[in-house]
């Protein structure tokens, strides 16, 4: 039978890889140093790879590491599951759960989303941990996170569960020429600058997809971490972007410097949803967690099926 690490050295290889100092693993893990030293050298020597090179200083990980120990959390993740399936608690949902969601989203939805769900569970503690989209899809399989809600996901071994729809609208200065229009045709962009949030947001792609569709050009030497970041750069005449449905809502004024308008011809929205470990032994409550979510969805106005109306709505601040 080929060697195969006890769960305990998987929970020590990850320890020392996060800590990158093999004291304050064995710190973590509640064990002495050398007994942490020995059995991640028994994984080394019996796998005949080194995970971690080892300097007087520091601790840093291999690239054969850096897959191991990805794959340590997927197998850590998946033996969390087994035992949540024998021990689940539906009245309080499993105790806790931690819920990943980008900030494009998840301060404007988590208000309407987590309220009635404290009210019916209310021994349930819900830990919130905001990042990218990706990175939150990333975390959710490694089983750092036990779920997320945002904007749709494509990576394998992920269930998600669609719980609606944002429009999308378009952010011009206040001076811009088509500042004092409702709605513009994508043709009308042709040659404009298109500002984006950065890698691993999804509304990056929104952004391309309206660059490539108007012969926009987006603006490659700058990618914004915030929308607000963007919101400002955008207010001083740097370009235009592409805004959500909820943060606009939330956050755009009719006084603002910037004005948001509705494209007539380019209906391309966001799907939002709730997802999780196709592997989760924790289905039940996910599943009560997403009807939950879209419930909400539901009473902050997005539906599923909004083609016939999309373009029909007074953007945010402004007087229709």
């Amino acid at each position: 039978m080929p060697y195969r690490p006890t769960l305990r050295q998987l929970e020590y290889v990850i320890a020392v890889a996060e800590c990158g100092h093999f004291g304050q693993a064995a710190r973590r893990c509640h064990v002495s140093q050398p007994t942490l030293s020995v059995q991640v050298g028994l994984v080394e020597a019996n796998l005949g790879v080194q995970l971690f090179h080892r300097t007087s200083t520091s601790v840093i990980t291999t690239s054969i590491g850096e897959r191991f120990i990805h794959g340590a959390r997927v197998t850590l993740a998946a033996m969390n599951d087994l035992i949540d399936t024998v021990a689940c608690d539906a009245r309080t949902l499993g105790g806790l759960i931690k819920l990943g969601t980008p900030p494009s989203f998840g301060p404007y939805f988590l208000p309407t989303f987590l309220l009635p769900i404290h009210q019916r569970y209310p021994d349930l503690k819900i830990y919130i941990v905001e990042d990218r989209p990706a990175a939150i899809e990333s975390a959710v399989i490694e089983g750092l996170l036990d779920c997320g809600v945002g904007p749709a996901c494509e990576m394998d071994d992920l269930t998600f569960i669609p719980i609606g729809v944002e429009r999308l609208y378009l952010g011009v200065p206040a001076d811009h020429r088509l500042a004092a229009k409702k709605t513009a045709r994508i043709e009308d962009l042709r040659g404009e600058h298109l500002l984006a949030l950065g890698s691993g947001n999804r509304l990056l792609e929104n952004v391309r997809h309206l660059a490539e569709a108007s012969s926009a050009v987006m603006i490659d030497d700058y990618e914004g971490t915030s929308l607000d970041a963007i919101r400002q750069m955008i207010s001083i005449g740097m370009g235009c972007s592409l805004f959500p449905e909820l943060y606009a809502h939330a956050e755009f004024r009719q006084s603002d410097d910037v004005r948001l308008i509705t494209l007539e011809d380019w209906r391309e929205t966001r799907t939002i949803g709730f997802y999780f470990r196709d592997s989760s032994g924790r289905r039940r409550h996910f599943d009560t967690l997403a009807e939950e979510a879209q419930r909400a969805a539901l009473a902050l106005g997005l539906q599923e099926d909004r083609e016939k109306t999309a373009n029909a709505q007074t953007p945010p601040g402004q007087v229709s």
